[in-house]
Order: structure tokens, then C-alpha cells, then sequence
């Protein structure tokens, strides 16, 4: 970390990421999929956290079979480049594929070769969507850690999945105790704050079964700490770019 006379800068580049909260259950006792991180983590080691991770180059260029709806799509363009929704989207996907070997996705037949990251899932026949998506929270990491991310949060219905939801044999080891969580039983795990605070939004929006009006955003890119609501009417702001 630099310093200067106004004080240390934070040279720790921030990396675009996508997460997904699988919600099981809404309707009598909703339930939360969640992984244990490894002691040995860079990013919040020990954590229980939902699937997720940055974005890769290649993910924008990845065909969907079906994209989200538009009041979504307006929100994440919200303080926001309305040119990296395919790829958050396509990495929300990918990650949970990684993570917990789940399937988001429609039956069929890529139409181009699939980049290596991507090879696995297409072997199962199955093309990503982003059908049910809703977009929950935006939180960039706060200076000082190690690691950070601008992170979109998406929840999906656990009916979008294809396959068994409790199957994780197809996993990678990234997350461990991988498991579906009462959200009234998830503060009994360790978890990140900025977690508790996205499990309190889940919960409000399982309780209603309505999407958000607007989509909480805590703005850490600086050393000021901004709280946002996006709505889909404001034009980005320069100073939020990477």
C-alpha cells in the first residue's frame, strides 16, 4: 500500500464479480445454499458465503439462453457500465457451476466451442440462463482487504436448477460443507458481515415474494463510504469505474 501526505492509497484493484443466493423453500421455511471457504483463503478465509467469484475475460462473450428481465437489467446498469451485464450474468452461472456443480441453465447444443472455463458445463447439454434471476445487492470491498471485488447479488429459485439441488458430486473443492440453510438457522454460522446483511434483504424478499423496488449498493470504492439505492434512472457516475 502507498502512502501519501492526505494518507495511505489503496492500490488493490477492485475486480467485478457476480454472486448467487439459491433460495429453497420460500414459500413454508426458506432455506439459503452456502459454503464453507478454505482456512487458507486469501478472500475471507473460514467463511460460509454463498457461490460466487470474479468475473473472467471470456465471460461476456458466453451466449445465454435467456437473459434477465428488464427492470432487472435497468438496475444493474444503475451507477454502472451497461456493457458488463451479459458478463456478470454468464459469471454468476459459471461460479455456481464451479462451486457447487449445480446447473443453471436450459437443455441444448452451444453453437459455438465453448472457452476452456466453460467446457465441463457444456458437456452436460445445457446452455446458461439467467431465467428467474433477480438482482438483490450491489457492495464493493471496502479498502485495506486483500482482495477486492464490486459483487452483484443474485437470487434465483432453487426450481431453476437442473438436476438434484442436493447434488455436489460434480463440486469443485472451493467450498466445503456445502448445504441448504434455514435462513432462520444461517447466524449460526460464521459469516462475512457484509453476508448478514444480504441474508436481512433475502429474507424481507422471500417473506413478500415480490422483487425489490430498488437494489441496496454499498459503495466502498473510496475511503468515504457511500449507501446507494439503485432504481434504474440514474447514469453512471465516472468516479464509481474501476
Amino acid at each position: 500500500m502507498l502512502s501519501s501526505a492526505a494518507g495511505p492509497i489503496d492500490k488493490t484493484a477492485i475486480r467485478h464479480a457476480a454472486t448467487v443466493i439459491l433460495l429453497r423453500d420460500a414459500a413454508t421455511r426458506p432455506c439459503v445454499l452456502m459454503g464453507q471457504r478454505g482456512a487458507k483463503a486469501a478472500f475471507m478465509p473460514n467463511k460460509f458465503v454463498f457461490p460466487g467469484g470474479a468475473v473472467d475475460d471470456g465471460d461476456g462473450a458466453i451466449p445465454l439462453a435467456n437473459g434477465l428481465n428488464p427492470a432487472c437489467t435497468a438496475k444493474l446498469a444503475d451507477h454502472a457500465d451497461a456493457a458488463l451485464i451479459p458478463a456478470l450474468q454468464a459469471a454468476a452461472i459459471r461460479e455456481v457451476w464451479e462451486e457447487t456443480g449445480l446447473i443453471l441453465g436450459q437443455p441444448g447444443q452451444w453453437t459455438t466451442p465453448p472457452p476452456p472455463d466453460w467446457e465441463t458445463f457444456a458437456a452436460t447439454d445445457h446452455v446458461p440462463s439467467a431465467e428467474g434471476f433477480t438482482f438483490v445487492f450491489r457492495a464493493i470491498t471496502p479498502p485495506g482487504r486483500p482482495r477486492r471485488f464490486d459483487a452483484r447479488f443474485f437470487m434465483v429459485d432453487a426450481g431453476a436448477i437442473q438436476g438434484d439441488p442436493d447434488d455436489f458430486s460434480h463440486a469443485s473443492d472451493e467450498l466445503s460443507q456445502l448445504q441448504w440453510i434455514p435462513i432462520d438457522e444461517v447466524r449460526q454460522f460464521d459469516l462475512p458481515f457484509i453476508t448478514e446483511v444480504v441474508l436481512a434483504e433475502v429474507a424481507g424478499i422471500a417473506k413478500s415474494g415480490q422483487p425489490p423496488e430498488t437494489v441496496p449498493f454499498f459503495n466502498n470504492s473510496d475511503e468515504e463510504s457511500l449507501f446507494l439505492r439503485l432504481a434504474g434512472r440514474r447514469p453512471l457516475d465516472h468516479k464509481d469505474q474501476d
